[in-house]
């Protein structure tokens, strides 16, 4: 799930929060930072567990969710520059005497009226979202309703698919990849070809008037007409300025695209389940100075945690960490050394034997010094 959509389905608590929470990591919904579950993160001698290292992620790297999303464009939160300066300082616990102080505005009461305002803004916003949720119970079961008499329906649907795909193939043979030749004069072909041309652009996501003339041009020659087309008849919509485009979903395009997102997140939670977790040993192997630094885990998927907390500057190894700052990670590799076999019997140990193997390659390679990241231990 790209940042964007993470960000948008997002719960109301998760925007309050700044994260989501995974299969197998949480996702800042800032910055789209991942910290994999199951690892305990060192940050400056405290010790973190993957949800409090995400929450102190947001704090060092964001300030805060209330200082991030007061910085979103006014177009995503409906504010003037002047509320969300309001709203920084009452965030901020400032007095109304303080705020009209730093903001040099008015007087005190100036100040109530502005506060007044203000939750006249919250109460409005929040019978606007008791309506939307209205609205989609309403749409579920009228999608419900719907379904009942789809049955009947279908012959009929299966004859427009079939009349839309011959259209698209008449006037376009080679698909979205190749060039339209000749734009048909039928407003019903037209309304076809032109639903089928702005699938050459993404769902949320905004296009400037260059990228959008660019990809139309690949398809045609009058790209100015084929983009005026797009957005007279409601495939595409954009700014008074022209300074941004942005594709509108057909009738029952965005149902069909949120059922196969939850289809497609069900796979992929199935195939996590099947896919075996294997314990084992991995070196993390400076290329600069051939020094390595050997560890084992319980799950090996969980290596690359490892490197993120390099990319933090958190690693436990302070040798290894002060390199990783100084060559850079193009400069290491991090590789499996072996695996864990697993013995199918009772007193079956993977602890002892992860210890036992990771024993056998600190014998076998002896990071020590000059070779490795590791301090031998006084045999005494």
């Amino acid at each position: 799930m790209s940042l964007h959509e993470a960000f948008w389905s997002a719960s109301l608590q998760e925007w309050k929060q700044g994260y989501i929470e995974q299969d197998e990591q949480f996702m800042c919904l800032l910055c789209g930072e991942q910290v994999e579950k199951g690892i305990i993160y060192p940050v400056e001698g405290v010790l973190y567990e993957a949800s409090r290292f995400m929450r102190h992620h947001i704090e060092a790297a964001h300030g805060s969710v209330f200082t991030h999303l007061s910085q979103l464009d006014k177009r995503l939160t409906g504010l003037s520059d002047h509320q969300v300066n309001l709203l920084r300082l009452f965030y901020q616990g400032k007095t109304d005497a303080e705020v009209q102080n730093e903001m040099g505005i008015g007087s005190a009461s100036t100040i109530r009226n502005h506060r007044f305002a203000l939750k006249e803004k919250e109460r409005q916003a929040k019978v606007f979202l008791v309506l939307m949720e209205l609205l989609h119970e309403a749409d579920k079961n009228q999608s419900s309703n719907d379904a009942k008499s789809s049955k009947q329906k279908n012959s009929s649907k299966e004859g427009d698919i079939a009349e839309y795909a011959a259209i698209v193939k008449r006037f376009l043979p080679n698909g979205l990849s190749g060039r339209l030749e000749r734009f048909p004069r039928k407003q019903k072909h037209k309304l076809i070809l032109l639903e089928e041309i702005s699938k050459k652009f993404e769902l949320d996501r905004f296009y400037t008037e260059r990228e959008v003339n660019e990809i139309l041009e690949g398809l045609y020659d009058d790209y100015v007409t084929l983009r005026r087309y797009l957005v007279d008849v409601g495939l595409m919509d954009r700014q008074a300025d022209g300074s941004q485009y942005w594709r509108i979903a057909v009738e029952n395009e965005g149902e069909e695209r949120e059922a196969q997102q939850m289809d497609r997140k069900q796979e992929l939670k199935q195939m996590y389940k099947e896919v075996e977790i294997d314990a084992g040993v991995y070196q993390i192997k400076n290329k600069q100075n051939d020094k390595v630094f050997i560890a084992s885990t319980n799950n090996l998927r969980t290596i690359n945690g490892r490197k993120f907390m390099l990319q933090h500057g958190s690693h436990p190894n302070r040798e290894l960490q002060k390199d990783w700052d100084k060559y850079g990670s193009d400069a290491f590799d991090i590789e499996v050394l072996e695996k864990v076999e697993k013995k199918d019997h009772p007193y079956f140990d993977v602890k002892d034997a992860l210890e036992k193997l990771q024993d056998k390659w600190m014998e076998k390679l002896a990071p020590y010094g000059d070779r490795g990241y590791h301090v031998q231990k006084d045999p005494s």
